[in-house]
């Protein structure tokens, strides 16, 4: 199996279920946003959250999808960076528990914490204080990190960093891996769509992004963008939520509808759960429409539970299906 390694902001997940959206509005959190706080916001949120049940697990999207992987019985890595706190030990710690080498840069600044809104819809909002996982730079990163690996998984909130950005995917390349990016939230893509298009046609091997991403990136809707952003990059994934999925490479395009869900909790990591089945399934040397179906059992998956840490019994669901599948 090839390797992949993740790399972007070390964050832990602090996860609260809410009644109604008058707590977005009073912190001025847009619904299914990521928004980006201070350290005042996030004494806000934790003054109005005291008392309420709280779940904590790893998070940020790149840690997400290694440690799905991880769980899959692959053996990736993930760079980032934490504060010598309790929250950076947790999230280290977490990590290594699961069969994830973690690269973890430290410095004096409060581990990043990203306080996770869960409407009763199940769509999820992102208040994230970055703290020490925004002071990842480019000078942090050695060539030796990326030996050994076979791809590169980038997550797209790192994009305000060019020069990290582009110092990761040149010593990748170097290395001679593969890179992924995903674009991570429309309103990263809005602010950074240049870079972002330099990146892709220059570096970028795989784009996973979803329908509202892409449009952001192409100003089209989901088969045209899809068309679009394949003819810079090697794959492009383009994910359409209840719609399903859609694939191409070269000229094989898959599109894979999804099944009804009636019991989704929480779409936290959905899309981080859908790349991480993705890329299982194309270290694997599975076809491509197996890499998707992988994906939407993944994704299927995480969306039933509250946070991204799913208990073994969980997993050993999912491995089955991934068995049963690969027998058709």
């Amino acid at each position: 199996m090839d390797k992949i390694i993740g790399m972007g902001n070390a964050l832990v997940d602090v996860l609260v279920r809410i009644d109604d959206d008058s707590l977005l509005e009073k912190l001025h959190l847009p619904k299914g946003s990521m928004q980006l706080i201070q350290e005042d916001t996030l004494s806000e949120i934790r003054k109005y959250t005291s008392g309420m049940k709280i779940h904590r697990s790893t998070g940020g999207s790149a840690g997400n999808t290694v440690c799905a992987l991880a769980a899959l019985g692959a053996n990736p890595g993930f760079i980032g960076k934490v504060g010598q706190d309790e929250t950076g030990a947790f999230f280290g710690d977490t990590l290594r528990q699961r069969g994830v080498n973690a690269l973890l840069a430290t410095c004096d600044l409060p581990s990043g914490i990203a306080s996770t809104f869960i409407s009763t819809d199940g769509e999820r909002t992102f208040g994230t204080y970055l703290g020490a996982a925004a002071t990842l730079r480019a000078e942090d990163l050695s060539r030796k990190m990326f030996a050994g690996y076979n791809y590169l998984y980038i997550e797209g909130y790192l994009l305000q960093d060019h020069d990290l950005m582009l110092r990761a995917v040149q010593l990748a390349k170097e290395e001679g891996l593969q890179v992924c990016l995903d674009m991570a939230s429309y309103n990263v893509v809005e602010a950074e769509r240049d870079f972002f298009d330099q990146l892709i046609v220059k570096y970028v091997d795989i784009v996973f992004a979803n329908e509202s991403e892409a449009l952001a990136y192409t100003g089209k809707a989901p088969h045209e963008a899809l068309e679009e952003i394949a003819s810079k990059c090697s794959i492009a994934v383009v994910k359409t939520g209840k719609e399903g999925s859609l694939v191409k490479k070269g000229t094989e395009v898959i599109q894979l509808l999804s099944c009804p869900i009636d019991n989704v909790l929480d779409t936290t990591g959905a899309g981080d759960f859908y790349a991480a089945g993705f890329m299982y399934g194309l270290t694997c040397g599975y076809s491509l429409e197996k890499c998707v179906q992988i994906s939407t059992i993944l994704a299927t998956a995480v969306i039933q539970e509250v946070g991204t840490t799913l208990p073994a019994k969980k997993w050993d669901e999912i491995k089955l299906n991934i068995e049963s599948l690969l027998q058709v």
